[in-house]
């Protein structure tokens, strides 16, 4: 895996089709998004962990571009060309390179240069429905391209937010545990200091200033905040806006005169995040544990549930399956249901499969409202790897 040699590459040809074949006759069109996209929506909707490993360069008009670091993104913004209202229901397939930096220097299971193989689903209403049967046909995909056994790991960021909707917090507490959900060690040292002492460090803001602030006050804050500025000589360009710059200041300054976050709604999300369980285990314990947290998450346990009847209905075999409540890949743009597929020979690192729901992203991209969508993709040559050598 890794060494394009030309039986490499005739050989994920090969695969590659047969990938596109299963996707297409489940009805979705076949799509070559461009590999060359603005960089500037990637950066917005990726998220801290792949926006630092997205190749970005300036091209001649002055414009910063990126290399796709995956084709999810591209295959949402090509929607949009074509619907631009985002009225109309769609089934996307592609195979493509994407491309990412690896840090700890790339090899043979994170090359920086890729394939993918995926399949994206936009406008369907049936949520839970559209889940089960993208999961169904990423498997049988798999199986028709040689793979025998796998086990499935499954998040639920749906659920992950009502749990945090149900504890009586401010809604900015509730955007810093999302924004650092997907680094576990550092979204526990949030939740702990919320429950502590909320108040921010910020060293550079001087305290006198931060006591100004009125939070019930933003266009004063504003001005205050403007006069600061100009005090100090700093200038905006290239910078934050005066607005975003505002705005955290005064969340700043609010979690200063804020109460810590109740102990018992800290231990119930810590309960939550601890669950990890085969999916059938999983819902039971979920069950005991909000049997009293109230309607949002009654329903979301419900569409837990559901969806767990549609995959076994889809012909999914959930024996081997395991819901993790603290998985949520890395990829910011995930709102719910999520998943990996994973085989011994690679480990949970390197999945030969992902996928799940992002409802936000195409609003993120440009489209007038959120739009309901999900979808997966395949890594390709890891993929090969374990059918060609013989571990599928």
């Amino acid at each position: 895996m890794g060494e394009q040699t030309p039986q490499n590459i005739e050989a994920l040809e090969i695969q590659a089709r047969t990938l596109l074949a299963v996707f297409m006759n489940a009805g979705h069109e076949a799509v070559a998004p461009a590999i060359i996209q603005p960089a500037g929506v990637f950066l917005n909707v990726l998220g801290e962990s792949l926006r630092a490993r997205t190749y970005v360069f300036t091209d001649l008009n002055g414009e910063e571009q990126c290399l796709r670091p995956d084709l999810t993104v591209p295959a949402c913004r090509l929607y949009l060309q074509r619907d631009p209202s985002a009225e109309k229901s769609a089934r996307y397939c592609y195979n493509g390179v994407a491309f990412r930096f690896q840090p700890l220097s790339a090899d043979a299971a994170h090359p920086r240069e890729f394939r993918q193989a995926g399949i994206e689903f936009f406008g369907e209403q049936a949520r839970a429905e559209a889940e089960a049967e993208i999961l169904a046909l990423v498997l049988s995909a798999l199986q028709q391209a040689g793979l025998r056994s796998w086990k499935l790991r499954i998040g639920d960021l749906g659920l992950f937010d009502a749990v945090l909707a149900a504890a009586d917090m401010p809604e900015r507490w509730r955007g810093h545990l999302r924004q650092t959900f997907w680094r576990p060690d550092t979204f526990h040292a949030e939740l702990k200091r919320l429950a502590t002492n909320p108040a921010r460090a910020a060293p550079a803001v001087p305290q006198a200033l931060l006591q100004s602030l009125d939070p019930t006050d933003r266009a004063l804050a504003q001005s205050r905040v403007a006069e600061h500025l100009e005090q100090q000589g700093a200038e905006l360009i290239g910078a934050r806006t005066l607005s975003e710059i505002t705005d955290g200041l005064l969340a700043i300054a609010a979690d200063a005169r804020a109460a810590p976050l109740a102990k018992t709604a800290m231990d119930t999300i810590e309960r939550y995040t601890a669950v990890n369980a085969p999916i059938r285990e999983a819902s039971t314990a979920l069950r005991a544990l909000f049997a009293d947290a109230g309607p949002r998450v009654g329903t979301a346990l419900d569409v837990f549930d559901e969806r767990i009847s549609l995959l076994e209905e889809c012909g999914v075999d959930l024996s081997d399956a395991e819901f993790c409540a603290e998985f949520g890949r890395n990829l910011a743009y995930y709102t719910g249901f999520v998943f990996e597929v994973i085989v011994p020979a690679l480990g949970p690192e390197s999945p030969i499969a992902g996928g799940g729901r992002y409802d936000s992203l195409l609003k993120a991209v440009g489209a007038p409202r959120e739009v309901p969508a999900v979808g997966a993709a395949i890594h390709t040559e890891r993929l090969l790897s374990i059918v060609r050598g013989g571990r599928a």
